[in-house]
């Protein structure tokens, strides 16, 4: 785990140092790993000054460390608001410690959603998920319409200023229709 990590934080810094490079000059890196020696860094992305770098994950050390240092968003999927909650307190600290205010952070979390009427419509959509029904409910978006509804708020309490969220079951699109007509709020 400890090799991934690294490699990881190598290709990182090279991705973000061949954007951040200046037309005209090279990018050299020479790490355990990867070795670049005075690349043009071309082509430069289409998005400027780059492309935004996300970067996501439940781990306690090395994510948060990395996420202060490269990310733009951080981001935690599937954890309940108290953990999507541990996790952002983690990254802001590591930021803290690197000098990095915070908030220049967007912080999101993707969850699976699953919403049924009634406990059979419920767990028939949950298995054609995949995911446990239980877990679903302890720490993500399932249940009645009526139980969903305030989950939303309970992220945005957390932290979370963008939602990223999954049905899983694709085979009924009318549950889609469920979800937007009974748990979201009109525009």
């Amino acid at each position: 785990m400890a090799e991934r990590f690294d490699r990881l934080e190598e290709q990182l810094e090279i991705i973000t140092g061949l954007w951040e490079t200046p037309e005209g000059k090279t990018f050299s890196f020479d790490g355990s790993y990867y070795a670049l020696t005075e690349s043009p860094a071309l082509p430069k992305p289409a998005q400027r000054p780059r492309p935004p770098v996300l970067v996501g994950g439940h781990g306690l050390r090395r994510t948060p460390q990395i996420a202060a240092r490269f990310a733009d968003e951080y981001n935690i999927a599937f954890a309940s608001p108290e953990q999507t909650g541990a996790a952002f307190g983690r990254v802001q600290d590591a930021c803290r410690d690197t000098g990095r205010d915070p908030a220049s952070l967007v912080y999101s979390a993707a969850q699976a959603m699953c919403c049924g009427r009634t406990g059979a419509e419920l767990a028939r959509r949950a298995a054609a998920a995949g995911p446990e029904l239980s877990g679903m409910q302890a720490s993500g978006l399932a249940g009645s319409p009526a139980q969903i509804v305030d989950k939303p708020g309970r992220f945005a309490a957390a932290g979370v200023s963008r939602g990223d969220f999954q049905s899983l079951d694709l085979h009924e699109p009318d549950h889609l229709e469920r979800i937007a007509s009974e748990t979201m709020p009109p525009i």
